[in-house]
């Protein structure tokens, strides 16, 4: 079995290839993948050959970590069945080709609990599940202890960045703020305030969330902490994180790192979506067929009024 797959064969050079599929096993699925997102974050990193070296790191490379599709086939051993449309954050099941995060391609073959079934109604949008997650991770701990102070200020306007403030707006909370440098992406807020930072005096935020990726900024938001208050790290930094020390010091701040989201938070999203207390609408603004993977890529990485591509998979099935 064959499927057909972006790679990156090394920074700044893509192409469509033929790969070919393991045998399935007990507890493996197959799925036809539907549509996949184009992270502007950790697949630009890859894209420009600046991704530090996590396990799975390496060219050549099938990217990707948010596709979305039908189980087609399942082993003996698996809960899901033929005919469901699962959200699947990756898989590793391309030989000698690394997958890192290896979404995207035409099928996959992964374990079964690595799928999340999804809601018929959302059709493309799923591809935002993980985005979706990440931001309820980083406010909720996924789980783990009380969930932490929601965010006063969002630092970044992209996709999780919206997700955040539409999650603030959800659990009822519009005193904060967003900051946006780029005029093409103050746009789209409904219930908060977008700022340029220049244009903002507060210094006094208990909890600033940066989902910037920026690893110069950390300096400038510790100076706009409250005592004792929290800078969150919850975007993707391919440069070392530095602070001067005597700010953070006089301020007593807290620097926490949000990590990737757990199933858990996969699972809370999807019914906060159900409920209808969340919306992914207006975050999916460009797609491509999946063989224009090429200049999907670059307009995702380029183009500012880009907040997600997404990539179509449907007819390569």
């Amino acid at each position: 079995m064959n499927t057909l797959a972006v790679v990156i064969d090394r920074p700044e050079h893509l192409s469509l290839s033929q790969l070919r599929l393991p045998v399935m096993e007990d507890e493996d699925v197959v799925v036809q993948v539907e549509w996949s997102g184009i992270s502007t974050g950790t697949e630009r990193l890859i894209w420009t050959g600046t991704m530090p070296m996590f396990p799975g790191m390496g060219y050549p490379l099938v990217p990707g970590y948010e596709a979305v599709g039908r189980v087609i086939a399942v082993g003996p051993a698996s809960s899901q069945w033929v005919g469901q449309r699962v959200f699947v954050p990756g898989a590793r099941c391309f030989g000698e080709v690394k997958g890192l995060f290896g979404g995207s391609a035409s099928r996959l073959v992964v374990p079964g609990q690595r799928v999340v079934p999804v809601d018929e109604r959302l059709g493309e949008q799923a591809v935002l599940l993980a985005l979706a997650a990440t931001a309820y991770h980083s406010v909720a701990g996924g789980g783990q202890g009380e969930p932490h102070t929601p965010p006063d200020l969002i630092v970044g306007h992209g996709v999780l960045g919206r997700l955040l403030a539409r999650m603030n707006v959800a659990a009822g909370i519009t005193d904060f703020t967003v900051w946006e440098t780029n005029p093409t992406r103050t746009e789209g807020a409904v219930g908060y305030t977008v700022l340029h930072p220049d244009d903002d005096k507060r210094r006094d935020y208990k909890a600033i969330y940066d989902v910037s990726g920026d690893a110069g900024l950390l300096d400038s938001l510790i100076g706009r902490l409250s005592y004792g208050g929290e800078v969150v790290l919850a975007g993707f930094y391919s440069q070392p994180l530095s602070l001067n020390f005597a700010p953070a010091f006089m301020r007593e701040a807290r620097i926490r790192v949000a990590a990737e989201w757990k199933r858990p938070d996969m699972l809370a999203v999807n019914a906060l979506l159900h409920a209808g207390r969340l919306s992914l609408d207006g975050l999916l603004t460009h797609s491509e067929p999946a063989e224009n993977a090429g200049n999907a890529y670059a307009q995702a990485f380029r183009d500012a009024g880009c907040l997600k591509m997404v990539l179509d998979w449907r007819h390569q099935a």
